[in-house]
């Protein structure tokens, strides 16, 4: 069973949207595991210290090495794999959400204030993982959109008739547009709209090219980068 444990300083933040849909109703049926993991319990002083200044100056606090050392060696098993949520990481891409729903267990840690001792993410060899180019007040959201989009892909998830090979991201293509009923819907504004007529043609094999066709138009024009990386 996949297995994931977090390690936070607001371990009230989950399981959050994880809780919700998909995710949560397969975490009722046990299809995967969560364990959460409060930083600041490791903190050894009074105050729960679990940051400090910078060594070299500069803004905000970093994140105590000794004391997310402590937390990891409570819970971190030989099988599972550290990540650590942070900006500067290797981007989420769908191929890599495959690789991390393949494992058997995830450790991720979220960072807060300015980030993580060098030191700690050099020791445990942590994997750095970005999920975009821009920064959040801490590694939380990360942790859990990294989550969703593992847990959708674990078997038993999501439903028998659901296949993931035309969505976004599958060889290096968005997905095409979908329409569903009223096949003609009037907006407030009163202007109409109606499915094309090759959905409601019902010859799939046109309907397979013409789904394709406006993937690979999707493609071109918003994301020529997975466009440059698309083999017909």
């Amino acid at each position: 069973m996949f297995s994931a444990r977090i390690l936070t300083l607001f371990p009230d933040m989950f399981p959050g949207c994880l809780g919700q849909s998909l995710s949560g109703r397969a975490l009722e049926k046990k299809l995967w595991s969560l364990e959460l993991i409060n930083i600041r319990d490791f903190a050894d002083d009074a105050h729960k210290t679990v940051d400090d200044t910078p060594f070299g100056g500069g803004a905000g606090m970093v994140m105590k090495p000794d004391v997310v050392s402590r937390a990891l060696e409570s819970c971190t098993s030989n099988k599972s794999r550290i990540i650590f949520l942070s900006p500067r990481g290797k981007t989420l891409t769908q191929e890599l959400v495959k690789e991390l729903a393949s494992e058997q267990e995830l450790t991720l840690l979220c960072g807060r204030y300015e980030g993580l001792d060098q030191r700690i993410i050099d020791h445990y060899q942590m994997e750095e993982i970005s999920i975009g180019d821009y920064i959040l007040s801490g590694g939380e959201l990360g942790a859990m959109v990294l989550l969703d989009s593992c847990v959708r892909l674990l078997d038993g998830v999501m439903g028998n008739d659901h296949t993931v090979d035309e969505e976004s991201f599958e060889n290096n293509l968005l997905e095409y547009p979908h329409y569903t009923r009223p096949a003609v819907w009037i907006a407030p504004d009163g202007s109409e709209y109606n499915v094309p007529d090759i959905l409601t043609s019902g010859h799939h094999a046109n309907i397979k090219q013409w789904r394709l066709e406006q993937s690979e138009q999707l493609t071109k024009n918003r994301r020529p980068d997975l466009w440059d990386n698309y083999t017909p």
